[in-house]
């Protein structure tokens, strides 16, 4: 597998959302391939990017290339992968294939359900200890983070967002179709 190129976040957050699906991402040496994706870019009103930069998502308003982690509901930590040429985009991460790693995700997630390990954005900043204190802004090409492209990819079925009251028709989600690891099928 090959590091992913400096420019690959240089590019809109859909085709970089859509790209993401097959690459393998590890922190700390805990993960796998990326399964699912959802893309925000500044002019979306579903973005947190849409109203500003604020304290809250300043990550996104940085460079591309960096996380950008927030809290969900008050529960879940969720992780994005900042990118575009403009401030405010970003590709939400909902679910990994768990291969590296997989005992520690168990006992992170308190769950040996494979299927359910890394299904979702909670899951996934769970099982691979991802929070906003740790992990917010950080670059995504050194450690703790990993990103290497898959060696061969498998087809990528786009359609609607999960979850949202605003921009809910955009068709910003990305998966491997047929992945037994996605958080919701297609």
């Amino acid at each position: 597998m090959k590091p992913l190129e400096g420019a690959f976040f240089l590019r809109r957050a859909p085709e970089v959302a859509r790209d993401l699906i097959g690459v393998r991402f590890t922190v700390d040496g805990v993960g796998g391939p990326i399964v699912e994706t959802e893309a925000y870019d500044r002019a979306d009103p579903a973005s947190h990017a849409f109203g500003g930069p604020t304290a809250r998502n300043a990550a996104m308003f940085g460079p591309a290339g960096h996380a950008y982690v927030y809290r969900s509901y008050g529960l879940h930590w969720c992780l994005n992968f900042v990118c575009g040429t403009e401030p405010g985009s970003a590709v939400l991460i909902r679910a990994l294939e768990p291969a590296t790693g997989i005992e520690v995700m168990a006992a992170r997630r308190g769950t040996t359900a494979l299927s359910r390990l890394c299904a979702g954005p909670g899951r996934v900043c769970q099982a691979l200890a991802v929070t906003r204190a740790g992990h917010d802004g950080a670059p995504l090409d050194r450690p703790p983070f990993a990103l290497a492209r898959a060696e061969a990819g498998g087809a990528v079925v786009a359609g609607r967002r999960i979850g949202l009251t605003k921009g809910v028709d955009t068709p910003w989600r990305f998966g491997l179709r047929g992945s037994p690891y996605l958080s919701r099928p297609f």
